[in-house]
């Protein structure tokens, strides 16, 4: 529990700093933006209250835009994606269910079932913020294309750094 109380604070400070320091500037053709900030959002425990998923969804999505200048964008589509993220949990849910303390990754559930949760949670934060950021469904096709190329990225960045996470684990 201590350590969670100390580990949770330092990953929020280091996702927003490598996303505002580094993946803000990384745009391949204006097409393609890499969010691994979201990462934070999938690596909350399984049973953790809705309601607190939801604020450090909110406070880490417009840390973002503040840095960002986006306008309650990222704030908007992370709250989206806090909102999601139970269902997703349900319906990815093992056999047995949960335990309250597990935290979605490859060392609790797997690779097969990480990338298949990270995917459609990734999908729905970019949908909402491409979409958000768009606003008009004159380019709805361009956007979308937008989306799928970002979340691809997005999704190789969040197995790097899940698989990274998972070595130092062993290693411990």
């Amino acid at each position: 529990m201590i350590r969670n109380l100390l580990t949770y604070p330092i990953l929020f400070g280091f996702f927003v700093l490598i996303q505002v320091l580094i993946l803000n500037n990384i745009q391949l053709s204006g097409y393609i933006n890499p969010y691994l900030y979201i990462l934070f959002i999938l690596w909350l425990p399984v049973e953790t209250n809705r309601a607190l998923v939801m604020l450090v969804a909110f406070l880490l999505g417009i840390s973002i835009d503040v840095f960002s200048n986006t306008v309650g964008m990222h704030a908007a589509a992370s709250v989206f994606l806090a909102f999601c993220r139970p269902y997703i949990l349900q319906f990815m849910a093992p056999r047995d269910g949960y335990e309250g303390d597990q935290i979605p990754g490859i060392q609790s559930f797997g690779l097969r079932w990480f990338v298949t949760y990270s995917t459609i949670a990734v999908l729905l934060h970019h949908l909402f913020l491409f979409y958000t950021e768009i606003f008009r469904f004159s380019e709805f096709f361009s956007t979308l294309g937008r989306v799928l190329a970002s979340s691809i990225f997005t999704l190789v960045l969040i197995v790097l750094a899940q698989l990274f996470r998972y070595n130092t684990e062993q290693r411990i």
